[in-house]
C-alpha cells in the first residue's frame, strides 16, 4: 500500500510519541516493589555462573586470564540488549603480571611462597645462596638498618611492616636491595595464608621478592637467631607487561541527564580463586538491580558499573573517572554506591561520617551511610561500621571526582570470611540469605536516591583546571594506620590488595 507523505508524517510523529509515552507507561519505581523483585533465586544462579566460568577458565576470573573475558562476555549478555537503557564498554590499559613458576627451598625443605606482584625474574636455574636474617621494626625501612649487615649476594628474610615510604612489602625489600641482597623473602605479620601481595610498580630498585606465611618465616627466623647457617634456592618466573581490559557500564534512558547515580562493583577476582563472595557477589547484586530497576520510571538517571583490574589496584574504576576529569560527564554525577563482598560475614556500612573510625567521606556521605543503617535496623539487624581503608573502588570516585559515597561490606577479617583471596572463594563460601538481604538494602538506597537524591545530598562540582592526580581527599588517620586495620581484623589494605 502506497501512503501519502502527509500520512508517513502522521505516522513518524504519532510513533515518537508513542514511544515517549511508553515511559511513563511504567510505574514510578517503589522500594517495597523493588526489594521484591529482588529473589535469591537469581542472585545466586549468576553466582553459580561465575563460579563455572572460572573452573572452566584455570580457577579464576582475573584480570588479563581467559576467566575475566569470559565474565564479560556473561554480564554482557544479560545486559546489552534491555529496551529502554544503553550498555557500553569501556577499554583501558593496565599493567598485568602472572607467575609462571616459582620455588622456594631453605635448608632442603619446600616453603610456600607467593610471588610479589611486580617482582623481576630470577634467572631459570634461580638463586642459591645464604638466606640471613634483615633488621626487625621501622629500622628495616631504611638503608641505616643494613649498616654492618653483610647481605651482599644474599637472601634476606625481613618481617612485613609499615614503612613511612613503599607501603609495607617494597618498602622492606628496597633497603635489603640498596646493601647488595639477591633477592628477599618477606614473612607476613599476620597469620593468615598468604595470597597476595604488591611491590605497587616494576621500578628498577627491585631485586627478586617472595612473600611467605607468617608461622614459616618466624621459623626460618629462629633457626638463624639460634645460629644456624642455611643455604636457601629461590627461583621466580614473572611475566608483567601492559595489557587492554574492560569496563562494563549500563545506563537507563529515563531520568534527569544531569544527576546520574552511579553503582559498581569489580568483575575481576584474584588469581588465587574464582572469587565468588570477592566480587561476584557485588557483580551479581549490580546486576539484577539494574535488571529489576529498567520496569521503572526515576527522576534520576541510574547508571551501573563492572570495573576491570580492581585486584591490580583499583585500575579500572581509576580509569573511568580520569576518563571524566575534562569533561563536563563528572559534574553530571551526583553520587557513587559500591558493592565488594557482600555475601559473607556481619552487614557492613561504610563509615563515611567518620563516627566510629574517624574518616569522613565527601560531603553527602553521610545521608548514604544513614539511609543504610536506618534500613538495616528497621529490620532488627545490627550494623558494623566499616572502615574506610580506600582499598575498593569507592576511592577512585572520592580522589580524583570528589563525590559523595557510600559501600556495603561483609568484611574481610578471618571471623567474616576465612576464603578471603583464597582459592576456597567459591560457590561454597557465600551465604544466600546475606547477598539477598545486601541487595535489597541495595535496592531501598536506589530508589531513594533517584526519586530524592537532588534534594539529600548536596551536588559537588569538579574544578576543570585540576587534574586527576592534584585532587587529594582530607584522608584521615585510619585510612593509612595499618596495624589498626589488622587490630580490627580486616585484611583489604589498599590499592584493591595487599601492600
Amino acid at each position: 500500500m502506497k501512503l501519502s507523505s502527509q500520512t508517513a508524517a502522521t505516522l513518524v510523529v504519532s510513533s515518537f510519541a508513542t514511544l515517549a509515552a511508553c515511559k511513563q507507561c511504567k510505574p514510578k519505581i517503589d522500594s517495597a516493589k523493588l526489594q521484591a523483585d529482588i529473589t535469591t533465586e537469581n542472585l545466586w544462579a549468576n553466582l553459580v555462573a561465575l563460579n563455572d566460568i572460572a573452573f572452566a577458565n584455570g580457577g579464576n576470573r582475573a584480570f588479563g586470564l581467559p576467566g575475566y573475558a569470559a565474565s564479560v562476555d556473561y554480564v554482557w549478555n544479560r545486559i546489552s540488549k534491555i529496551p529502554g537503557t544503553k550498555a557500553w564498554k569501556q577499554n583501558f590499559p593496565a599493567l598485568f603480571n602472572y607467575v609462571e613458576a616459582i620455588d622456594l627451598k631453605v635448608a632442603g625443605e619446600d616453603i610456600y611462597v607467593f610471588g610479589l606482584t611486580y617482582s623481576p625474574s630470577t634467572s631459570a636455574e634461580g638463586i642459591t645462596a645464604q638466606i640471613v636474617a634483615g633488621p626487625e621494626g621501622a629500622i628495616g625501612c631504611e638503608d641505616a638498618g643494613y649498616a654492618g649487615l653483610d647481605v651482599k649476594g644474599k637472601i634476606v628474610l625481613v618481617q612485613r611492616g609499615t614503612c613511612p615510604t613503599g607501603g609495607t612489602l617494597a618498602g622492606r625489600l628496597k633497603p635489603a636491595a640498596r646493601a647488595g641482597a639477591a633477592a628477599v623473602i618477606i614473612y607476613n605479620n599476620i597469620a593468615t595464608n598468604v595470597t597476595a601481595g604488591t611491590l605497587s610498580a616494576p621500578t628498577p630498585d627491585l631485586v627478586p621478592g617472595g612473600f611467605i606465611n607468617l608461622s614459616d618465616g618466624v621459623r626460618l627466623k629462629a633457626r638463624l637467631d639460634a645460629g644456624e647457617t642455611l643455604d636457601a634456592y629461590f627461583q621466580q618466573t614473572q611475566i608483567v607487561d601492559t595489557r587492554i581490559t574492560q569496563n562494563i557500564l549500563v545506563e537507563t534512558d529515563d531520568g534527569d541527564d544531569d544527576n546520574i547515580i552511579v553503582l559498581g562493583a569489580h568483575l575481576d577476582s584474584v588469581q588465587a580463586g574464582p572469587g565468588i563472595n570477592d566480587d561476584a557477589s557485588g557483580t551479581s547484586l549490580i546486576l539484577e538491580l539494574f535488571l529489576a530497576a529498567t520496569k521503572y520510571r526515576t527522576k534520576n538517571k541510574i547508571r551501573f558499573a563492572w570495573w576491570g583490574a580492581e585486584e591490580n589496584g583499583l585500575l579500572g574504576s581509576r580509569a573511568y573517572c580520569q576518563s571524566l576529569v575534562s569533561t563536563a560527564e563528572a559534574d553530571k554525577i551526583l553520587a557513587y554506591l559500591n558493592f565488594d563482598m557482600v555475601s559473607k560475614g556481619y552487614f557492613g556500612v561504610g563509615d563515611a561520617d567518620g563516627s566510629t573510625h574517624g574518616s569522613v567521606g565527601p560531603r553527602g556521605s553521610e545521608v548514604i551511610e544513614r539511609i543504610y543503617v536506618e534500613h538495616f535496623e528497621a529490620q532488627g539487624l545490627t550494623v558494623t561500621p566499616a572502615i574506610i581503608t580506600n582499598g575498593s573502588d569507592y576511592a577512585s570516585f572520592w580522589q580524583v571526582l570528589g563525590k559523595p559515597f557510600g559501600f556495603l561490606n561483609t568484611g574481610t577479617g578471618v571471623a567474616q570470611d576465612p576464603c578471603y583471596h583464597q582459592g576456597c572463594d567459591t560457590i561454597k563460601n557465600p551465604d544466600p540469605n546475606t547477598i539477598t538481604v545486601n541487595a535489597r538494602a541495595a535496592a531501598h538506597m536506589l530508589t531513594v536516591l533517584s526519586l530524592n537524591g537532588t534534594s539529600l545530598i548536596p551536588k559537588t562540582y569538579l574544578n576543570s583546571t585540576i587534574s586527576a592526580r592534584s585532587f587529594v581527599p582530607n584522608l584521615g588517620p585510619d585510612v593509612v594506620r595499618i596495624e589498626e586495620l589488622e587490630a580490627l581484623g580486616e585484611r583489604h589494605l589498599g590499592c584493591g590488595h595487599e601492600i
